[in-house]
């Protein structure tokens, strides 16, 4: 891979913030994969005197550190780093998100040239076997020397990203799951070199090349679910960087980027654009602010009102005085919340990272027990070399290797199929481990669009003369009632008068004020007039999904308790609790207080679901054991939940809870085909009773029994 080029010393200076006598330091990080990661990066960090906190979010790879006014340097951070095996340079998300592509198009290079290495090679040593002691040994050092030729360099170019890891590893007097890899592949390499120079029977190269290929396979595949979790704090920052339209003194406009507003600063904001920051209306507007605190319907703004970042306005145009810049909005407390759970749940330790831990150290010193045995005994050099790789290639961990990800894939394509799209490669544990879900109401358990509610009570011909109107609009209200009454034709020359309705000749929709009626104070309702006529009240309703009563059922079936979280008002939260059979739930919740509640039952013990669409639940999600967004959520929100919910029905996140427990199932069982396979081809491969090339079958064969294994979750049935 490219070597980084970092800025001059001098240039690190001006990525640092100072305030308040303490001083900040963003860093992206290259080759952190695990929680060992974050423990081995932070306590490095924070080992630097003078340093008060680092905290490395893996999801996006940036490393926070904090210290006290001027007493540290930023290099002597970044030479720590590279002192623990890290390579690390000045955050900046673009650049972040570029070396992730080209991290991933490495991957996906090398397990392409790993490929065809396996194919190749196969073919030429293949004829060796085929053509048994038919084929003289010209011929056949032929085969093995076009084999060398081939399959050296590129098998030494597909195991790269095994080989840095591990050299990393080592050159800090440490060991990780690729050094043995390594060492296999290295050894076999080499030991086939020998052969051939000395014109010997049997080489190893394809044995070589088949362990990169079956390995980059489950490390591309999990860094592909990875990646999938990334962008959520990344969508937050370019919701901050929109541009806007600020006023200057003299009331003129300019153009700039949201994290420019100051407090204090004028944006004009017209009907469909989000508030870039907080701050007060000058003028009376509508607002739908249901990304931001879940309210289902659009609310009234008065003036002086606050807005919160984030919210429509979908009113008459008005003025926002900002109160705050947009690092101090709603949306950068978003993202900062979305950072805090991302690092809580990168330290979740996952079953293959706890199965490396005990693997690693047993098949090095098992290796090297069975080369100094073979010593010891009088046998030659490179016989008892022989014996040691072929140990090392038939423990090589293909198995655990693909023992999670061949499992993961077959979960993930049957839940795809069920309308579940799962991102995080590590969801599916979490999902098999929760007790309890947490649902939000608006888009969650309701459909989080406004529905008419009384059209059965309206005249057919009251409800077209006021669907012509409400075509002509794009209000929340008016869509709801021209998708009540079908398609049909629109009114021409309608005038639509910001903040009370729609107009045209002697007709008349939208509020009570603005159709004679009398106010009721009810903002879920549109008014229709014709001339004299009195007026009619169309009303509307956000309506639960069908399956939400069912789902929860299934859910406490399982022994999951379930609660509801709404931001809206207590009335039409309480109205959806009861329909759908929630006895705990609880109205009005802001974002900072879902966050709170989850860091919450976390700390009690609980391993908790969320379920969430809005804006507002961005934060929660990301503090969840696990989460999921129905595919209307907002983009934040899909980014950072693990998985997110195509089509209308919830039952298909029990059936993910019951698939997930299923995977689980056979993630362990896996684990006990790979310790099966090497209780009994070690002692074989010890004895000298294995060849390397039988190991290389052998190890073939135990990677595939895993995969076949995980192919039975296609067969189970609830």
């Amino acid at each position: 891979m490219a070597a980084l080029t970092l800025p001059a010393i001098g240039g690190l200076e001006r990525h640092v913030r100072r305030q308040a006598g303490t001083s900040t330091f963003e860093l992206a990080v290259r080759g952190a994969r695990c929680a060992n990661c974050i423990a081995k990066i932070e306590a490095g960090v924070q080992a630097i005197p003078g340093v008060v906190k680092g905290r490395l979010n893996l999801s996006t790879g940036k490393l926070a550190v904090e210290w006290r006014d001027d007493a540290v340097a930023p290099q002597t951070v970044i030479d720590r780093l590279r002192a623990l095996g890290y390579e690390a340079y000045p955050f900046e998300a673009a650049s972040v998100a570029d070396d992730t592509a080209r991290e991933g198009r490495f991957l996906l290079r090398c397990l392409a040239v790993a490929g065809f290495t396996t194919v190749f090679v196969m073919g030429l040593t293949d004829a060796v076997w085929y053509g048994g002691t038919d084929l003289d040994a010209a011929l056949r050092s032929t085969f093995f020397v076009l084999a060398a030729i081939v399959s050296v360099p590129l098998t030494l170019y597909a195991g790269q990203p095994f080989f840095v890891s591990a050299w990393r590893s080592l050159s800090k007097r440490a060991t990780n799951m690729d050094v043995p890899i390594a060492a296999a592949i290295l050894l076999s390499l080499g030991l086939s070199l020998y052969q051939t120079a000395i014109g010997g029977a049997h080489t190893y190269y394809d044995a070589g090349a088949m362990l990169v290929f079956l390995l980059l396979i489950g490390r591309y595949l999990d860094f592909r679910l990875r990646d999938r979790a990334r962008g959520a704090a990344r969508h937050l920052a370019a919701m901050q960087s929109a541009l806007v339209r600020r006023l200057k003194p003299g009331g003129d406009l300019e153009t700039v980027a949201a994290r420019e507003v100051a407090a204090g600063d004028r944006v004009l904001l017209a009907a469909g654009e989000r508030a870039p920051v907080d701050g007060t209306l000058e003028d009376a507007s509508e607002a739908d602010i249901s990304l931001v605190t879940g309210e289902s319907a659009p609310v009234k703004v008065a003036k002086g009102e606050v807005l919160r970042a984030g919210s429509v306005i979908i009113g008459r145009p008005t003025v926002l005085a900002a109160t705050a810049a947009a690092t101090d909005s709603l949306v950068a407390d978003l993202a900062r919340l979305l950072e805090a759970g991302q690092q809580a749940r990168n330290l979740y330790v996952r079953l293959a990272d706890r199965a490396a831990r005990a693997y690693v150290p047993v098949v090095a010193t098992l290796s090297l027990l069975v080369f100094l045995i073979w010593i010891a005994n009088g046998a030659a050099l490179p016989s008892a070399l022989t014996v040691a790789i072929t140990v090392l290639i038939v423990t090589c961990p293909c198995a655990l290797g693909l023992a999670v990800p061949a499992v993961q894939i077959v979960a993930t394509g049957r839940l795809f199929g069920r309308g579940l799209f799962v991102k995080s490669g590590d969801a599916l544990e979490r999902l098999a481990q929760i007790d309890m879900a947490v649902f939000d109401k608006t888009g969650t358990l309701t459909f989080g669009v406004p529905v008419l509610r009384n059209g059965s009570e309206i005249p057919p011909d009251v409800l077209e003369a006021a669907a012509r109107l409400a075509r002509a609009s794009r209000h929340p209200l008016a869509r709801a009632l021209a998708a009540a009454a079908g398609e049909g034709p629109v009114a021409l020359g309608v005038r639509e008068v910001a903040g009370s309705g729609l107009e045209v000749g002697a007709l008349r929709l939208g509020s009570a004020a603005w159709c004679g009626a009398a106010e009721d104070g009810q903002i879920s309702e549109l008014w229709f007039r014709n001339g004299a006529s009195p007026p009619v009240r169309f009303t509307f309703e956000d309506a639960l999904r069908p399956d939400a009563a069912q789902a929860v059922r299934a859910l406490r079936q399982r022994r999951i308790d379930v609660e509801m979280l709404s931001g809206d008002r207590r009335d039409p939260a309480e109205a959806i609790a009861r329909a759908a059979a929630i006895t705990s739930w609880r109205a009005g919740v802001g974002p900072t207080e879902k966050a709170a509640h989850m860091n919450a039952l976390r700390g009690v013990g609980h391993r908790a679901l969320m379920v969430g669409d809005g804006l507002n639940d961005a934060g929660a999600l990301a503090l969840a054991h696990v989460s999921v967004a129905p595919g209307t959520a907002a983009d934040a929100s899909q980014l950072a939940a693990d998985m997110v919910l195509r089509g209308d029905s919830l039952m298909p996140l029990v059936e993910a809870v019951d698939i997930a427990r299923q995977a689980r199932v056979l993630v362990l069982e896996n684990f006990a085909l790979a310790a099966l396979y090497n209780a009994v081809a070690v002692p074989l491969a010890a004895t000298g009773r294995v060849t390397p090339l039988l190991a290389a079958a052998l190890m073939a064969s135990s990677s595939l029994l895993v995969t076949l294994n995980a192919l039975r979750l296609t067969w189970w049935r609830r």
